[in-house]
């Protein structure tokens, strides 16, 4: 029976086997460094707002702690959004011609929230409190940035939905900077220019117990 196939066809077989393989390693690598990238997690990335709010003149600038604002950050998952009323405390005395601010003093003439654009959001599946974090000794700085030198607000870490118990390091975020190892005393826990500089693993183990931040176990 004469050979209907040449020769070569099995090393081309074998070629495109195995290249087909790498093709599709290749692929699956390029597509977890463009989902962990700044352009798809958008880090570093401003988000515009119905009111170009400063957090770099309020908080740096003036020096106005967090909560001053974000009331229920120590005892409720969710940061909590300002209300107008808080706005209108000082801008009802100052800056009450500027034309930046006609939608502060329009939302509270009507009553009607502002629709500030979220900048910080994780995925549906998770679940993140802000309460332990808080008071586990987590800083604002150390998922935030330094909310103190933004002019606008935007994203300074990746979403950290990849945490898991034990405290595992989220995926895309730098190790020097990893929650774990940047342990605040409570009493500067919104102190940006007091974040810890140097690793602190027995406070971190002491605060969270083995448990981790998850679970809200203490061993201290």
């Amino acid at each position: 029976m004469p050979q209907i196939f040449h020769r070569s066809t099995n090393t081309v077989s074998k070629v495109s086997i195995f290249g087909a393989v790498f093709i599709l390693a290749g692929l699956g690598g390029i597509g977890s460094l463009i989902i962990r990238s700044g352009y798809y997690t958008q880090r570093f990335t401003s988000r515009e707002q119905p009111i170009p709010f400063s957090h770099k003149h309020h908080a740096g600038g003036l020096g106005i702690d967090c909560r001053f604002c974000h009331t229920s950050v120590e005892t409720s998952s969710f940061a909590g959004i300002p209300p107008t009323k808080t706005c209108m405390g000082c801008h009802s005395q100052i800056w009450i011609d500027s034309p930046t601010l006609e939608p502060v003093r329009a939302s509270f003439r009507t009553d009607k929230s502002i629709e500030w654009n979220r900048v910080h959001k994780v995925a549906d599946f998770v679940y993140f409190n802000h309460s332990i974090h808080i008071n586990k000794g987590v800083g604002c700085a150390t998922c935030h940035g330094r909310v103190d030198q933004m002019p606008l607000m935007r994203r300074q870490n990746p979403s950290a939905s990849a945490c898991r118990r034990r405290g595992a390091r989220p995926t895309g975020v730098d190790w020097k900077n990893w929650p774990g190892r940047r342990i605040s005393k409570l009493s500067s826990i919104t102190n940006f220019r007091n974040t810890p500089n140097k690793p602190n693993p027995w406070a971190w183990r002491q605060r969270t117990g083995r448990a981790g931040l998850i679970a809200g176990k203490s061993s201290a």
